[in-house]
């Protein structure tokens, strides 16, 4: 795969996408990639976006998040952490990071950002058949008796996954996850919020924006609905709404659970480099009028 040449947003590109995010009534900013807490930047790229009209979060593996930091992330304007365990039990958190001891440290940074009063919630990935498991229960009842909410995603058949349809949950891991919502502190991006039942949020309730400046409909979605540095982000957002499989409502998580979605991506994505063009992929067929 050829290296990627394309400029790098700047801090006043930032600062842009700030303002067109606010003109259509986005307030929240997720800061993710990586550690972002290893950002040269990292305080700059928080006040391009400005604490005064967003909520900003940011990802964090926990690693680098003592007292001290956390209390300064929080000086600058950050709202809450969002961090990654992706094991109850220490050793299979471990050796998934690849780092000895990560279990320890991401221990250690609930603390601090609890002592840092920063908001926080853990995040954990869902791969088929770990809903039922004894790991899980621990870990849901990890987050309650630390009163911290834990955010699971679900596994995509995307970067270290890609083309793994085995690892995608079925609907009774989902069901699983719905049922253990009543009793503990998790939730997906599927549960209801503020009243309100969106199905999948690609588009709806969530867009990405990679460091270059393209728009995709999700995370996990590396295709291009356009370019905010060539198009007012508001135009982005009202095409990615008329594409049929992102603005229909849809129960199913579209990346995760929607198996010829995922095999199309796949298709169309694999050993390219990414994001690739929207127009690549769905066809004026797709587009509800």
């Amino acid at each position: 795969r050829a290296a990627d040449t394309r400029p790098r947003l700047t801090l006043e590109d930032v600062r842009t996408l700030s303002r067109q995010a606010d003109e259509i009534g986005l307030a929240r900013f997720v800061i993710t990639g990586g550690e972002p807490l290893v950002m040269r930047e990292f305080d700059e790229v928080v006040a391009a976006i400005d604490p005064d009209k967003h909520y900003i979060v940011s990802d964090s593996n926990g690693w680098f998040l003592d007292t001290a930091k956390a209390k300064h992330i929080k000086s600058v304007g950050v709202d809450k952490i969002q961090m990654s365990l992706d094991s109850s039990i220490p050793e299979e958190h471990d050796h998934f990071r690849k780092k000895p001891g990560s279990f320890a440290r991401v221990m250690k940074a609930i603390d601090a950002c609890q002592d840092a009063g920063l908001h926080l919630i853990l995040s954990t990935c869902l791969t088929k058949g770990r809903a039922k498991t004894q790991e899980f229960q621990n870990l849901a009842q990890l987050a309650k008796d630390r009163g911290i909410g834990l955010y699971v995603t679900y596994a995509k058949p995307v970067g270290a996954y890609l083309g793994n349809m085995d690892c995608l949950i079925t609907k009774e891991d989902a069901d699983i996850v719905r049922e253990m919502e009543k009793d503990f502190p998790i939730f997906t991006h599927m549960t209801p919020s503020y009243g309100m039942y969106q199905g999948c949020i690609t588009v709806k309730g969530i867009v990405t924006v990679t460091s270059t400046g393209e728009v995709e409909p999700c995370p996990y979605i590396h295709v291009s609905i356009g370019n905010f540095l060539n198009e007012h982000l508001g135009t982005i957002r009202e095409r990615g709404m008329r594409i049929k499989q992102f603005g229909e409502h849809r129960p199913d998580c579209i990346i995760g659970e929607n198996v010829e979605f995922i095999e199309l991506i796949t298709e169309k994505t694999r050993g390219r480099q990414l994001p690739i063009q929207y127009t690549e992929v769905f066809t004026h067929a797709d587009f509800m009028q």
